[in-house]
């Protein structure tokens, strides 16, 4: 498998630390909020990451956090009245609520900041006593100038940095910043202000910066050294390059060996903002699409490709994920049929020798970088097979090979559900659906077709759709 490394900017043949495990990072969303659907694409692009580094049969610490102190969060406590950790655990909760309809797994460790400040704590004190960090009036910095690889990630010079801090002095001076040593010095310990939380340490009261959080929750949760760290790529400079260097500085090793960045989502071509007023919640679009459509359409496009959201591209992933249920939806009928064909035909046989080349086909699709346009085009292909060479005659056996393959690649490993979510109707609904669809089938009958259509027509307005098969009408609320 080969790996984007942000770090060199090539591809990279991945090689795990330790044979058969793999250590993953990924940083999670500050809790302040209902998480936007750009906090969901890193989500749900490295939960399938997870998924298919199993399917090759690797053991997988998945990390990912929460971060639950921070500004936005001491804020929204101030607007809502309540202490700030309330907020945070009741928008951790409702983010959990977000992931598992995504079909996101739970980590295998979700740590919080306020957690581990004991670990934060001594990181800043290791990085004190070896040069690294400087304490001011309460607050300690981290010497960025001796960390001499400084940069290596986002690949940006410390002499451009410092032109750039130059440049804004101004608001330097304003904010207070200038008793730091070099501008381009960042905080590791903050000092307590009135009504913040806070934590007691040698340098007074206070809490830890952002970035120093991620690197004390990786080191305690996956270690020294982590595979693959990931994240959005808005996170690259400042988070990631601070976080590799107070790491690094502490620990006296390589802090990741892999660095994978998703690109932006944007919305009908444009950034994501409250101020433009396209600013979309997970919850507000699991309202309008069902959220194993969103997760079809965020994987239909290679991750480090930006993707653009619009309500075009979305139906349209909802047709092509409609197609694969379909045809998934086949298959169980045809396996679950009790018509004593179990055992293959000749030809079965020699049609289920080329099963495993889309297994082949999508794992190369993978396998380069996580491409998933391509895994799902793999998909795609697999279904027209299956509808191709399979009717109600076919035996169940065959049926059911194809189907546990469409499984395995569709919903273990890309965590598409196979099976529409069940639609709650109420019976009087019910009733007046299968009413109507026995009128239309009278009508057929009796070769009233404008009628026919009529009654399709009205049931579509209904929000139901039918599907005329051998078998009989069949409908789904659409």
């Amino acid at each position: 498998m080969k790996i984007y490394n942000t770090k060199t900017r090539q591809k990279e043949e991945f090689k795990p630390i330790e044979e058969g495990k793999v250590g993953i990072y990924v940083c999670g969303p500050t809790v302040y909020d209902f998480i936007h659907i750009g906090n969901a694409r890193p989500m749900i692009v490295f939960d399938t990451l997870r998924r298919y580094l199993e399917h090759k049969g690797y053991e997988v610490n998945y990390v990912s956090n929460f971060t639950d102190v921070e500004d936005k969060i001491i804020k929204r406590s101030i607007e809502e009245g309540i202490p700030a950790n309330e907020v945070s655990e009741k928008y951790i909760v409702e983010c959990k609520k977000d992931m598992e309809a995504l079909n996101v797994r739970p980590a295998t460790v979700h740590p919080q900041a306020t957690q581990e400040i004991p670990e934060m704590i001594e990181m800043v004190q290791t990085l004190i006593d070896k040069g690294h960090a400087y304490e001011k009036n309460g607050t300690v910095y981290f010497r960025v100038r001796s960390f001499e690889p400084y940069g290596k990630l986002s690949h940006k010079k410390i002499d451009d940095l410092e032109s750039g801090h130059r440049a804004d002095s101004h608001a330097l001076k304003v904010t207070g910043e200038d008793e730091k040593e070099d501008a381009l010095d960042f905080v590791l310990w903050k000092p307590k202000k009135e009504g913040e939380p806070s934590w007691d340490s040698p340098w007074g009261a206070g809490r830890p910066g952002w970035h120093l959080e991620c690197s004390c929750m990786s080191k305690k949760y996956v270690g020294d050294t982590v595979d693959i760290h990931a994240g959005g790529e808005d996170l690259i400079f400042p988070h990631h390059e601070n976080e590799i260097a107070q790491s690094e500085a502490a620990n006296g090793c390589e802090f990741a060996n892999y660095w994978m960045h998703n690109a932006f989502l944007k919305i009908n071509g444009d950034k994501m903002s409250k101020s433009l007023g396209n600013f979309f919640t997970v919850r507000d679009i699991c309202q309008q699409y069902d959220p194993q459509v969103f997760r079809f359409f965020m994987l239909s496009a290679q991750y480090r490709t930006p993707l653009n959201f619009s309500k075009e591209l979305v139906e349209d992933a909802s047709r092509g994920l409609d197609r694969i249920l379909n045809g998934a939806e086949k298959l169980r009928e045809i396996a679950d049929k009790k018509n004593g064909r179990f055992i293959m035909d000749e030809e079965q046989r020699i049609l289920e020798e080329e099963m495993p080349k889309f297994i082949e086909r999508f794992d190369a699709a993978m396998d380069d970088d996580l491409n998933t346009a391509d895994a799902i085009s793999v998909i795609f292909e697999l279904v027209r097979f299956t509808n191709a060479n399979t009717s109600e005659k076919s035996s169940s056996n065959f049926a059911d090979c194809l189907y546990r393959i469409l499984f395995e690649l569709c919903d273990t490993i890309l965590g598409i559900h196979l099976e529409r979510a069940a639609v709650d109707i109420a019976d009087d609904d019910v009733a007046q659906i299968e009413a109507l669809i026995a009128e239309r089938t009278a009508a057929k009958k009796e070769k009233n077709f404008a009628r026919a259509d009529e009654i399709r027509a009205q049931l579509l307005d209904m929000g139901i759709i039918l599907e005329d098969t051998r078998e009989g009408v069949k409908w789904k609320k659409a």
